[in-house]
């Protein structure tokens, strides 16, 4: 962990000789000071849809004039990096395509590794998907009867043809190794949410009655986490994201800190409920966390406080007492709710979550 954690004597750790995490950590100084590079989430973290996230380019900027490095990691394998850069850019983020990583080069890469080379690839995908396989050597091919060695599936847009998906499903059920890029069963846009890569894979499982599951190479599994750090070289990272099953566990299996950000599919409700491979180091209503000290959390009597907030549990009831700010009382929460268990007997925290707006 690269955290500075705060010295306060009463602060609630991270985990107890590696168990679970039981609360939020604290920092004594601002996390892009703290850690060497920021490993972003796009979708729901800097941008959703084709406009940036309030407040995320202006936070962005000032952590890297700060000196911090940032890396751009998406599941997201429909676009090539330079569509993205030139994205990110547009938006008044200056980037480069050597900074974004993407599940498709993860994916790509996996299969190189067992495929041989020149090898013919079913690709049920967006550019993003194609240009990273023929990276790696490898010919992506549109249809079953093209002679394939594997078949991939990729996030291809909106605008992707179902005929894709049903020759996915034709290869897979002729035995071909198959592959996806990542197993998001959502993605998050300016209009809400939507399906995503996952919703797909699931699609050629029932067309196919395949039970077993295709090689996936996106977050959280770790030949994401691998292909980000060859290519960035990052030696002290922290995983920003906004969802818990991808960029939390990912960060999680990776043994690296993880600062969560309310701006995409993750909620407070969710939050608390995390299970311990869900819960992240960090909370932020936005990118700002990145620029700031972290509050800690300490134990206090049967609860725990943060700020001039006190949660605690009774009854199977979260009670948040004081005032203060709501992202205060939200950790506050957190250390209550992940102390009392593993989230597999679930709080009642509706009327907690009402008194801080969310």
């Amino acid at each position: 962990m690269a955290g500075n954690s705060t010295e306060d004597p009463t602060a609630v750790s991270a985990g107890d000789g590696g168990g679970p995490r039981r609360a939020p950590q604290g920092s004594d100084g601002p996390l892009s000071r703290l850690y060497d590079t920021a490993l972003l989430d796009l979708d729901g973290v800097v941008y959703a849809g084709g406009s940036a996230v309030p407040h995320a380019v202006e936070s962005l900027v000032a952590a890297r004039d700060g000196g911090m490095r940032l890396a751009y990691v998406t599941n997201n394998a429909n676009r090539t990096p330079a569509a993205v850069a030139g994205h990110l850019t547009g938006l008044g983020l200056a980037a480069d395509p050597g900074e974004v990583v993407t599940s498709a080069q993860a994916v790509a890469r996996l299969m190189a590794e067992h495929l041989p080379a020149g090898a013919r690839v079913l690709c049920a995908g967006g550019e993003g998907l194609r240009v990273a396989l023929r990276e790696r050597g490898l010919v992506p091919v549109e249809s079953a009867d093209d002679d394939p060695a594997a078949v991939v599936q990729g996030y291809g847009g909106p605008e992707m043809p179902w005929g894709r998906v049903m020759e996915a499903a034709i290869a897979v059920n002729r035995g071909l190794p198959w592959f996806a890029s990542n197993t998001d069963l959502t993605i998050p846009g300016e209009r809400g949410i939507a399906p995503g890569n996952g919703a797909l894979v699931e699609a050629v499982r029932i067309a196919t009655g395949r039970t077993r599951e295709p090689w996936v190479a996106g977050k959280p599994l770790p030949p994401m986490h691998r292909e980000t750090i060859l290519r960035t070289g990052a030696r002290r990272p922290l995983v920003v994201g906004d969802r818990l099953d991808t960029d939390i566990e990912g960060a999680f299996h990776a043994g690296v800190d993880a600062l969560l950000v309310l701006t995409g599919v993750t909620d407070a409700a969710q939050l608390l409920a995390a299970r311990p491979e869900h819960r992240p180091a960090y909370v932020a209503a936005d990118l700002r966390g990145l620029l700031a000290a972290q509050p800690a959390v300490t134990a206090d009597g049967d609860g725990f406080r943060c700020g001039g907030r006190r949660a605690v549990v009774r009854g199977g009831v979260l009670e948040l007492e004081g005032a203060g700010d709501a992202l205060d009382g939200l950790r506050a929460l957190c250390a209550a709710a992940w102390s009392a268990g593993d989230g597999e007997s679930p709080l009642d925290a509706d009327k907690a979550l009402a008194r801080l707006g969310l």
